[in-house]
């Protein structure tokens, strides 16, 4: 027989339970409301939080990929939702026409569509550390316009090392398979100038600030072991091809 004591707590942990659910469906409710609907959704990443590790570690790309990430999308569709005709325009195409986004919408695009784009680029060009590096056309790309990847790594992490503040720093390819260094501030992406990003790498502090707080030198040089360069090739193959889009 339950004493009252032990009766009086199973009904308090009880109705704690049900509120906290309650809650949590409420919450759900809540933030759904506020999140408007729209043509651009965040993608999955490919792979679980905690696969960089310990180069990237799973606080960081559940906070990145679900919180950061996420507010992009949803500030881009509610920047959209009384311009349709944007709206159907596909991400790459939307962020070289800014000029014909209306003002008041359009630093609100160009922040957020850039940092959708650069984003959904960034998941895919990484995976679990130990994978294979370089090879056929990519590998011939990269040694004939970036003097090798060694040469690449030093230029890249250097570019990047030099954004002030926030930014990107970013390989770039067209369709004849040249490639090219750039860096960017904010969320700005090769994109804007009707270019396609083959790879790129978030030196933001939110991508690397947990783990390697302000020595972002460290990060630049640690995230070469997450790079995906089977991924990497077949972007590449996609911009020769000329169907790479974000």
């Amino acid at each position: 027989m339950l004493t009252p004591d032990r009766r009086s707590f199973l009904c308090a942990a009880g109705a704690a339970t049900l509120l906290t659910a309650v809650s949590a469906r409420g919450l759900g409710r809540a933030f759904a409301a506020d999140t408007p609907s729209g043509p651009f959704t965040l993608p999955e990443l490919p792979y679980t939080p905690d696969a960089l590790e310990p180069h990237i570690d799973a606080t960081t790309m559940g906070l990145h990929h679900g919180k950061h990430h996420q507010t992009y999308v949803t500030n881009l569709n509610k920047a959209l939702a009384d311009h349709g005709d944007l709206a159907k325009l596909p991400l790459e195409e939307l962020l070289t026409k800014l000029d014909e986004v209306p003002e008041a919408i359009r630093t609100a695009v160009r922040n957020n569509g850039g940092g959708h784009a650069n984003h959904s680029m960034f998941w895919q060009i990484m995976g679990p550390p130990g994978g294979e590096a370089p090879d056929g056309e990519l590998k011939a790309a990269i040694d004939s316009d970036l003097g090798g990847l060694e040469k690449l790594q030093e230029d890249f992490n250097a570019a990047g090392a030099k954004v002030f503040g926030s930014g990107w720093v970013f390989v770039t390819v067209d369709q004849a398979g040249k490639l090219a260094l750039s860096a960017k501030p904010n969320q700005d992406t090769p994109l804007m100038e009707g270019k396609r990003v083959l790879f790129g790498n978030d030196v933001w502090e939110h991508a690397y600030y947990l783990k390697y707080q302000n020595k972002r030198a460290d990060y630049l040089k640690a995230w070469w072991n997450v790079v995906n360069w089977k991924a990497v090739a077949e972007r590449y193959a996609a911009a020769k091809a000329g169907t790479l889009k974000v």
